[in-house]
């Protein structure tokens, strides 16, 4: 066999072996698209998140385990004066009128805020004794009568007046809340009461 023939038939096992290869990948590309379109024609909308079985599944898991509902509305007045819980899927126990406050018709009580009243000596110790206890800026030092004579004689308006404003005097200077901006207006009054209180005032 010469060269030339030699390299011939190399050339044709190579292109028959080649296109064996190729047929065979060409099948299962065929076998894989007949597959898919069967697995997508028993499963299409099965699985879609869109679906009514989908969306009722989420809403389940989403729903509220309970409402809260006030005196005034219409439901509360449905079934003899009772409260029931509407809750998603986990639901809670149907409330009494009792446990949820007055019905329509009964006058609601009225809130009962328990006004603590206010320390002044806790105010004071916070922050105001830095200045007052030493003198500092020509603060009056608690408990110095003569210093707070002329200031309380001036009135307890304008103490309070001068401890929430802040106030510039020819001994020193009162910064607005004595530099606590956090203080309301109230407890620094109840500051301003307990230094005159302990001041001779």
């Amino acid at each position: 066999m010469t060269d030339k023939h030699q390299t011939d038939h190399h050339d044709k096992v190579f292109f028959d072996t080649f296109m064996l290869v190729l047929g065979a990948l060409g099948l299962m590309a065929l076998a894989i698209l007949f597959l898919a379109r069967g697995i997508h024609a028993e499963t299409a909308g099965v699985y879609v998140q869109e679906s009514e079985f989908a969306q009722a599944a989420v809403a389940e898991r989403i729903a509220p385990v309970g409402e809260v509902r006030h005196a005034g509305d219409p439901e509360v007045m449905m079934g003899g004066g009772e409260i029931m819980s509407t809750g998603g899927a986990h639901g809670s126990d149907a409330m009494t009128a009792d446990s949820a406050g007055p019905m329509m018709g009964e006058p609601a009580p009225a809130p009962t805020m328990a006004a603590a009243a206010i320390d002044g000596a806790q105010v004071y110790n916070s922050g105001c004794v830095a200045c007052h206890s030493a003198g500092i800026a020509g603060a009056p030092r608690v408990g110095d009568t003569a210093a707070w004579t002329p200031r309380i004689a001036q009135g307890m308006d304008t103490l309070y007046l001068h401890a929430i404003a802040g106030f510039q005097g020819s001994n020193g200077y009162m910064p607005p809340k004595g530099g606590n901006a956090s203080l309301s207006d109230e407890q620094v009054n109840a500051a301003v009461d307990y230094m005159v209180a302990q001041s001779g005032g």
